[in-house]
């Protein structure tokens, strides 16, 4: 990957909506090179999806979770059941499975807090969890969806 691929993503990512020409432009590649280019990213795996972010409030889903998820279970079937449950839920909008004193860490969006009650009974009632622990963000103060760049050579 060169400078001129890295422009590229950093271009995407501050706008999808792009064309290949303007990113061309932007960059100082002809349309046809900077076509190849994504293409190639694309074809590699490295552009994934081009995607429309929405803003969550204007929605009213004015409530952002973390919820902390502690087991005391740890097999595949037990795994594949929590797997089942988190994916289907719309309003979550990721998990990690994590190191340390918490097993799983889910980020959703909700409009409120009786949305929020609602979801806890739901993965109660369908995973056997033993500790749920819920932290509600105040104010987001960092946000983004790009990725960082410049470490790549």
């Amino acid at each position: 990957m060169d400078r001129k691929d890295k422009a590229i993503l950093k271009a995407l990512q501050q706008d999808a909506t792009m064309t290949v020409g303007d990113i061309a432009d932007k960059i100082g590649l002809s349309k046809s090179a900077c076509w190849r280019r994504i293409q190639a990213l694309e074809d590699d795996g490295v552009i994934t999806a081009r995607v429309t972010l929405l803003d969550r409030e204007k929605l009213g889903l004015d409530l952002t979770v973390f919820t902390g998820i502690r087991t005391h279970e740890h097999t595949q079937q037990w795994f594949d059941g929590f797997y089942a449950m988190v994916t289907a839920m719309p309003n979550v909008m990721e998990v990690h499975r994590l190191s340390g004193d918490v097993d799983y860490l889910i980020r959703a969006v909700i409009p409120d807090m009786r949305s929020y009650d609602e979801m806890y009974k739901e993965m109660i009632a369908k995973v056997d969890l033993f500790d749920v622990s819920s932290s509600f963000s105040m104010e987001t103060i960092k946000y983004t969806t790009a990725l960082p760049l410049d470490y790549l050579k």
